[in-house]
């Protein structure tokens, strides 16, 4: 899972203050733009649609099959139940990451259903609903290692990591040594060559990858105590959506729907 902070922030801080410029004398009495005050239910209800800004190129959470088929994903079918449970259409605007969150201030969509993690920076810019995916860090050893069940364990191993990565400092505060890669992929292949004594990765990194490949020679020996939790992303100003999205998801989460949904990508329940 991707670890990612907007880069246009100060553009859309720009576009935000345009927006704001107009007031209802001005404009002849009208309402403000929903730019300016978030979007609420009833005019999502009025529209009967909920604009859903994704970015469609981010397997398995947002993509296209087969690089042009319909729209699909883990995010894609949470966010699509959330707006049945709500009586209207889900209408995805695809987008760039780095736009995304710009996109949304800017009112082209109403939502960011993106994996976007819940964090305090973005928590006093955004309003979010309750997360629908949690997941922690895992250390992740060929099948056969008993070496390995802790992150103390990995004090004078070596791990294979990305050095971009956040899991780069974990693995080095835990004191293992790091062989530097590129990625996943081949972390997992310097672990089933035995040149690494394991890899630190999100647990839905592994997840996807096993729900491909079924890799029997690998397993997870750990996980972090701390948790990563993704939710649903509004402006600011959209409250009672925001507790109409809150209300579905405990009703989806009660009857199923989203741990049906996670087994489907994931193999199981990532949902809580």
């Amino acid at each position: 899972m991707k670890v990612r902070v907007s880069a246009l922030l100060g553009a859309a801080a720009l576009v935000l203050a345009a927006a704001a410029c107009g007031s209802p004398a001005e404009s002849g009495g009208t309402a403000p733009p929903r730019a300016a005050l978030g979007t609420t239910l009833q005019q999502v209800r009025d529209a009967g649609v909920l604009r859903v800004g994704t970015e469609g190129t981010y397997r398995p959470f947002s993509y296209h099959e087969d690089g042009a088929g319909g729209l699909t994903g883990y995010d894609v079918e949470v966010v699509t139940a959330v707006t049945d449970k709500l009586g209207v259409e889900s209408q995805f605007e695809e987008t760039q990451w780095d736009a995304i969150f710009a996109g949304l201030e800017a009112g082209r969509f109403d939502v960011i259903a993106n994996q976007v993690t819940i964090n305090d920076e973005r928590k006093a810019k955004y309003e979010f609903s309750d997360p629908y995916t949690v997941s922690r860090g895992v250390i992740v050893t060929r099948a056969d290692n008993t070496d390995i069940a802790s992150f103390a364990d990995l004090k004078g191993k070596t791990t294979a990591q990305s050095l971009t990565s956040n899991w780069y400092q974990l693995a080095k505060d835990s004191g293992a040594r790091v062989e530097a890669v590129e990625g996943w992929a081949q972390s997992v292949s310097l672990l089933e060559q035995g040149r690494v004594d394991a890899t630190i990765n999100d647990k839905l990194t592994y997840l996807d990858y096993q729900a491909t490949n079924r890799n029997a020679d690998i397993k997870i020996a750990s996980e972090t105590e701390e948790t990563s939790e993704a939710a649903l992303a509004f402006r600011k100003g959209s409250t009672d959506l925001v507790e109409a999205v809150n209300q579905a998801l405990d009703e989806l989460r009660a009857d199923g729907t989203l741990a049906r949904i996670s087994k489907k990508y994931f193999g199981e329940d990532v949902s809580s």
